[in-house]
């Protein structure tokens, strides 16, 4: 049966990085259009490849210390493993950056060409495709090699099995396959982590200064040829919200599927009538099978879009669709398989060992409730992200009393959105649990990640048609063009707020998982960690305040790089007048570098201090303290990525509700009924629109919600997963050798 399993997850890897390399040349071949396009995006594609080559570059500096640290003190496996967790997480990076910079300008041209919202949507969604697949493809492809090669052929399961663990050959230490799956999670935390954090600095730096001097002071267009930070503002998309969308949720992606494999192993381990070796190696199985399942799903539901000969003008219909036939594969599949795994082990022994309260489909149902709360969480962030509803026409309304209603309404949007997302994660997570324990869980974190390939491939067609649009602009090709990558645009705003809650929806499951093994990586299996303890407690507080601090170190980065831009952009409108009347070309080359450097100076701190914080406080307090420290970080960490996503991507599109001209419907409707006089009204309402006060207003909102919802937010889940990913992975040497346990406290 494992075999066969494993023929199945192969199957699948197979199948979507194939599928992923054929939409990547049927997208390659497309015309690039007219020659200023084509130079445009040359500069755009060669701006991204510069600063993807120089982040690698100190990354792979960075990942080399990490590796040698875990070869020494843990072992040999998982720095092996965390070598290859790098690679597929910096590959998926890669190549989604690269087909994001050949998709967009092929993606405006067939704008130009067709006219047609249809078959540019299925261009942006063919490039996005690429980089949902080989998401899921690659993290997939590294969890089978660790599992065959170190799990099968290097017999670290049957250790688990035996008991005998073997020891690392200089500290002695275990070196379970727990922690060589832990270095694979590292790894692509490591270079997710990165890839987000230096894209996030990138892309808001460029788009805040572009939007705060040229829409604001110069009264531009957004992607005026005009702005010399636009060109900046462009390659930003592509390695901030493609390159860093990529890898986090990839690493989300393999922390939700190791989490619930590392908890299987700790299970059978700590549970001393757990003796049944083929029952462990099921449930080792079942996340990497069922991950396998939930990408053939994806395959099918992207073809949807690929496929359909005439796609129609509802853009967010048609991707709703795709995802949702992409979850109901998954669903139906998965019940099937865990049928088929689990239906040979008895009733009694699946809930004595592991807590399965519904026999063997138990751990499809928790997957189950981890579905239906991402997509529940997903609905709920639309709600208050898409200029649709009520709560982001209110902040465009607010923008007509000026920037500091626009701001506070936004605030207060963001704090309320978070409530309801998080009931739902509660619910989910008790559900869950009660339907199969702690796997359960951890198959829940599985479930609402199970179809990731959908969920990016329609996070990245966004950024795709944002870029579109911007090339479309700085051609001054006709305005038609625009309006069509615009209204595939603001669609992708909410799309990205509800990847954004899938993401952290997850990192909550994956993170109290990893917490679980956590603890029985030093209690033996005694899982009591008492918040009352002084020691606990203090390291809850410090954990709480963790992510504020993360999160300012971000915003401060944003802020200093984008003062910078701001600056630039401002010389060169002073010192070159004929910028703005048309007469001189503006700098661009320029505007790059100071993205490029303040993204690469900056990230560093906040990146290496999330990876140093629970190494010094566990080498000094102790693994209590750290778990403490976990608590802590992950509850408010949910919060405020809540926050964060949902708050900025209200403020963008409230921006673009009033570019759209939703603010002139509403006031022309209240000058009909009290003037009864249609003309009359048409008249005052020219005034609230681009250009206008209020939209004014709603760009400082947009500005200030850009670091929160593209920096800050996306950051956040990745900060309790690295977190938890390296207390787990060096706990088994600080809690033998901490300053607390020298002193005797």
């Amino acid at each position: 049966m494992e075999n066969l399993l494993l023929i199945v997850a192969g199957v699948a890897i197979i199948l979507a990085i194939s599928y992923a390399v054929f939409n990547y040349f049927c997208v390659k071949k497309l015309e690039e259009g007219t020659e200023k396009m084509g130079e445009i995006a040359g500069a755009i594609r060669i701006g991204a490849n510069a600063f993807i080559k120089y982040e690698y570059k100190l990354v792979a500096i960075i990942g080399a210390v990490i590796a040698v640290l875990v070869f020494v003190v843990i072992s040999w496996q998982a720095a092996i493993a965390f070598v290859i967790g790098a690679v597929m997480s910096a590959s998926a990076g890669w190549v989604g950056m690269k087909i994001a910079t050949y998709s967009n300008v092929r993606v405006t041209n067939t704008a130009r060409k067709t006219k047609d919202v249809g078959k540019t949507l299925k261009v942006a969604f063919k490039g996005g495709s690429v980089m949902g697949l080989c998401v899921a493809g690659f993290a997939l492809l590294g969890v089978v090699i660790v599992y065959l090669i170190f799990g099968l052929a290097a017999k670290q399961i049957d250790e688990i099995v035996s008991g005998e663990i073997s020891k690392n050959f200089i500290t002695g230490l275990p070196a379970s396959f727990t922690m060589t799956l832990s270095g694979y999670a590292l790894g692509c935390s490591i270079i997710a982590m990165f890839n987000r954090v230096g894209g996030g600095i990138y892309t808001k730096a460029a788009d805040m200064g572009a939007d705060l001097v040229g829409k604001t002071e110069a009264h531009i267009p957004e992607d005026d040829p005009r702005n010399p930070a636009t060109i900046a503002d462009n390659v930003g998309d592509n390695v901030g919200d493609v390159a860093g969308l990529g890898s986090d949720l990839l690493e989300s992606y393999v922390g939700s599927i190791l989490a619930a494999v590392m908890l299987a192993c700790e299970l059978y381990t700590h549970t001393v009538d757990f003796t049944d070796a083929a029952f462990l190696q099921r449930l080792m199985l079942f996340p990497i099978v069922f991950a396998g399942c939930g990408l053939l799903a994806c395959v099918i539901g992207i073809s949807y879009i690929v496929i359909k000969p005439k796609l129609s003008k509802n853009v967010h219909m048609e991707l709703n669709i795709a995802t949702w036939i992409a979850a109901g594969v998954t669903v139906a599949v998965g019940a099937v398989l865990s049928y088929f795994m689990f239906k040979d082990v008895s009733w009694d022994e699946m809930y004595k060992w592991v807590g399965f309260n519904v026999g063997e489909f138990s751990p499809w149902l928790a997957a189950v409730c981890g579905i239906a709360a991402g997509i529940i969480i997903g609905v709920i962030s639309e709600y208050y992200t898409s200029y649709d509803y009520k709560p982001t026409q209110g902040i465009a309304q607010s923008s007509k009393e000026g920037p500091a209603l626009t701001v506070t309404q936004g605030l207060a949007t963001g704090m309320i959105s978070c409530m309801l997302p998080v009931v739902v994660l509660a619910l989910a997570i008790f559900g869950s649990y009660e339907l199969a324990g702690m796997y359960g869980v951890a198959c829940a974190a599985l479930g609402m990640l199970s179809f990731v390939a959908a969920t990016v491939s329609v996070d990245t067609y966004g950024p795709i048609s944002d870029n579109a649009g911007g090339i479309a602009e700085m051609s001054e090709l006709d305005p038609e063009v625009r309006e069509i990558t615009d209204k595939l645009d603001s669609v992708g705003n909410t799309t990205a707020a509800i990847g954004k809650g899938f993401a952290i929806g997850s990192a909550a499951f994956a993170a109290l998982s990893l917490m679980t093994s956590y603890l029985y990586a030093f209690t033996g299996g005694d899982l009591l960690l008492n918040l009352i303890e002084p020691i606990t407690l203090c390291g809850a507080l410090c954990g709480a305040a963790l992510p504020f601090f993360f999160s300012g170190l971000l915003i401060k980065a944003v802020a200093k790089a984008a003062r910078k831009m701001v600056d630039e952009v401002r010389r060169q409108f002073r010192e070159y007048p004929g910028i703005l009347g048309g007469t001189e070309k503006p700098d661009y080359k320029t505007c790059i570098e100071i993205s490029s450097q303040g993204a690469l100076k900056e990230m560093r701190v906040p990146c290496i201090f999330c990876i140093l914080f629970p190494l010094i406080t566990g080498f000094v307090f102790g693994p209590e303290f750290v778990g403490g420290v976990l608590i802590g970080a992950t509850i408010t960490a949910i919060m405020l990525a809540l926050f964060c996503g949902n708050s900025g991507g209200a403020w963008d599109n409230a921006k673009k509700y009033i570019e759209a001209g939703g603010l002139n419907e509403i006031k022309a409707e209240i000058e009909k009924i009290e003037k009864e006089n249609a003309e009359a009204a048409a008249t005052e309402t020219e005034n609230v629109g681009k250009g206008s006060p209020a939209h004014d207003a709603a760009v400082v909102g947009d500005t200030v919600g850009d670091p929160l919802k593209d920096t800050v937010g996306p950051s956040l889940d990745i900060l309790i997963k690295i977190m938890s990913t390296i207390s787990l992975v060096a706990v088994v040497v600080f809690s033998e050798y901490n300053l607390f346990n020298l002193l005797g406290l």
